[in-house]
């Protein structure tokens, strides 16, 4: 999920190189790493565009670091350029450009996938040591298939890099009960934009540590993350239920987060779908098994434009009866007031669960749309609002579909960590919102277009009725919409772009500030 306000299009025309000045031999003398430089087009191929697909821009060089200290000498020789900048980039997943750097270094992070994997054991429990370039989902297959571990928070796509979630937040249906990814490390090694390499945690340089998480990239480039570990159950049995009034599915969802680890479901999120037979935004997109069918006769006649879904999930072992199992799951699911007879579940492996998106992948990939633009909309919003944004965007702007998801879950503020870099809605329960769009094959431009305005639109409307929301993953084009955004926290953001980017190398694509000369 990745947050999307307004896009726009940088001229393409020019060389790279004329962007900042550099010559991109001056810049290679200067490098001094041992890892492997690219240019022209074979940089532009790499780190060009990303999944949002609607901005295109020429990096100098992309970088492919053999570690730290070809990360840190990128960086450094930044800072003996006049303009240059550096942009770590994962697996390229970011909407909006925030992992590009026109005119500049961009350092292609999988390169260092492999270059940390160990777990360790501490009295607090277990812990698994991995680079920032390594994907989550392979972090997930190496920890169950060798140890029987996993880490405790995800987000729903795991084909992300762990430097690239953790720059932002990393949020899924697991967030309710420990926090984002980002409240579930304890360990960073980071090169700061001094270029300096350095190992932080609460405990050990926290200024930093607090700072990079969340921290949009704006501080350091994470080379190495300490992640929580929890044994790993067996199975999972997936639930989707269904709701006719947004009122009554809220209040079960936030009974379901606020309850007691072994009271509640292991995962809760939720979404918005039309209520129709449209096959990418209706009633077909709800059962889980190709032999479920969506009735809709059990709808009461009093159905609005668009119903909400609770989709959870149950951790188990092999070693427990289906009994035991449907008994946990009946006396959780027995208190809330969802439709009768629009239930679906169905049981399969921890694992296949965790990578339950990566076949949606497969199948975008074949109808094309994953190649296609991506302009998707992820906020925070207050639980005071959240009733409003429903009747104006879920009802009204939103009454036919966004071509893909429309999450909306609740999650616990006590469970973030204030000192990390995110902001977030006031309050103790607040929703996430995204609006995951996909964009048709066959799809004329003024559509995309149209779902571009709608994106302005909600944002537009959310600042004038004086809704208490937050971009996650956010993108601004002025200095005041960022000032907006952080609001009281704008202060901290700066001193501590000071500190560890004081010549503002860093994440040039986020368009917060600007390189100082």
């Amino acid at each position: 999920m990745i947050a999307y306000i307004e896009p726009y299009f940088l001229d393409n025309d020019a060389d790279a190189a004329s962007v900042t000045g550099q010559s991109f031999d001056g810049v290679s003398e200067s490098l001094h790493i041992q890892g492997e430089i690219l240019c022209g087009g074979a940089a532009a191929d790499i780190a060009g565009k990303d999944f949002g697909g609607m901005n295109c821009v020429k990096p100098l060089a992309v970088v492919r670091p053999v570690g730290p200290e070809d990360i840190a000498g990128a960086v450094r020789a930044a800072l003996r350029s006049d303009k240059l900048t550096v942009a770590a980039r994962g697996n390229g997943h970011s909407i909006n450009g925030q992992a590009m750097a026109e005119g500049g270094l961009v350092l292609d992070m999988r390169s260092t996938a492999e270059n940390h994997f160990e777990v360790g054991f501490l009295p607090s429990g277990a812990f698994v040591d991995v680079s920032g370039g390594a994907l989550w989902e392979n972090v997930l297959k190496r920890c169950v298939s060798e140890y029987g571990l996993a880490p405790r928070s995800w987000t729903d796509y795991l084909g992300l890099t762990v430097g690239g979630t953790l720059s932002n937040a990393g949020v899924g249906g697991q967030a309710f009960r420990y926090g984002p990814q980002t409240s579930n490390v304890t360990e960073l090694d980071v090169v700061t934009g001094n270029g300096d390499v350095v190992t932080c945690s609460e405990v050990e340089n926290s200024e930093l540590f607090f700072s990079v998480l969340g921290g949009l990239g704006q501080f350091g480039i994470i080379t190495r993350a300490r992640v929580l570990l929890q044994p790993a159950p067996d199975m999972v049995r997936w639930i989707r239920i269904v709701y006719t009034e947004f009122d009554e599915f809220t209040r079960d969802a936030e009974w379901l987060v606020s309850q007691k680890d072994e009271s509640s479901f292991d995962y809760v999120e939720g979404f918005v779908f039309v209520n129709g037979d449209d096959p990418v935004n209706g009633w077909p997109t709800v059962p889980l098994h190709p032999d479920h069918d969506f009735d809709p006769t059990q709808l009461p006649q009093s159905s609005g434009s668009v119903l909400y879904c609770l989709e959870l999930a149950l951790h188990y072992r092999d070693s427990d009866s289906n009994s035991t199992v449907d008994k946990r799951v009946e006396r959780l699911i027995g208190r809330l007031r969802f439709v009768e007879g629009l239930r679906f579940e169905v049981d399969l492996p921890y694992v296949d669960f965790l990578l339950r998106v990566k076949r949606a992948e497969e199948i975008a990939k074949v109808n094309g749309t994953w190649e296609t633009p991506h302009p998707w909309l992820n906020l925070f919003v207050s639980k005071r609002d959240i009733g409003e944004f429903d009747r104006t965007v879920f009802k009204e702007l939103a009454k036919n579909g966004v071509g893909g998801p429309m999450l909306v879950y609740p999650l616990l503020r006590s469970r973030w960590d204030d000192r990390a870099s995110v902001v977030l809605p006031e309050g103790e329960i607040f929703y996430i919102v995204a609006l995951l769009r996909f964009v048709p094959t066959c799809a004329k431009t003024s559509s995309f277009e149209k779902m571009v305005a709608q994106n302005q639109e909600i944002v537009q409307w959310c600042v004038r009725k004086g809704i208490d929301f937050k971009l996650y993953l956010p993108h601004y084009k002025s200095r005041e919409e960022w000032i907006r955004h952080f609001g009281n926290r704008w202060s901290r953001f700066v001193d501590r772009k000071t500190m560890y980017d004081p010549m503002a190398i860093l994440s040039p694509g986020q368009k917060i500030f600007n390189r100082a000369p």
